[in-house]
């Protein structure tokens, strides 16, 4: 999870997000410039940005004749960049309070990504793991009644199911949020 906003930009710039992409199996400056077509002082420039910004990592240094050739690798499998890298521009709830418009959708998606990239975060630092479940799947509807009636049903079914297991006297429970969203789907452009 990326949250700090240099470390976005730097993610952000095509080379280097190439590079990231490359480091999922360590390399050196010398095989990443025969891999993206640089010359190995500019992927090394890019190396030490990324580096400084916690984004990938030395793992091995090898000494070839004079010189010292340094073994990184991306400190992820992927990453996210947290809505909280916009700082007061971040999605808010609060902010677009309309349930119904995508404004406020945005912004509780934006939330999830936050909050549960934080929970990754803190985990893998007491190198625990986080209980989460979610539900991903399609419907169609033959009308926009249809849609409305879907979403005033499950509305009543999550409120039935919240008032039957919340006990906000539970001494040793634990707040979740529970997330749910209906949108149109977005065909997949890959």
């Amino acid at each position: 999870m990326i949250e700090d906003p240099a470390a976005a930009e730097v993610s952000l710039a095509p080379i280097r997000a190439r590079l990231l992409a490359e480091l999922s199996e360590p390399g050196s400056a010398t095989m990443l410039a025969a891999k993206v077509g640089l010359p190995r002082q500019k992927v090394n420039y890019h190396l030490k940005t990324l580096e400084a910004h916690g984004l990938v990592e030395m793992i091995e240094e090898r000494r070839k004749g004079n010189v010292h050739e340094r073994i990184m690798r991306a400190t992820a499998a992927s990453y996210v960049i947290s809505p909280a890298a916009l700082g007061s521009l971040e999605p808010d709830p609060a902010r677009s309070p309309d349930q119904l418009s995508a404004s406020w959708l945005l912004a509780v998606a934006a939330r999830l990504v936050r909050d549960v990239g934080a929970l990754i975060t803190g985990a893998a630092r007491a190198r625990k793991r986080v209980a989460t479940f979610a539900i991903d799947g399609e419907v169609r509807f033959a009308s926009a009644a249809d849609r409305a009636a879907f979403a005033e049903e499950l509305a009543g079914a999550v409120a039935a199911l919240v008032s039957r297991y919340h006990d906000e006297a539970a001494e040793h429970g634990r707040d979740h949020r529970i997330v749910v969203a209906v949108h149109p789907s977005v065909k997949d452009a890959r």
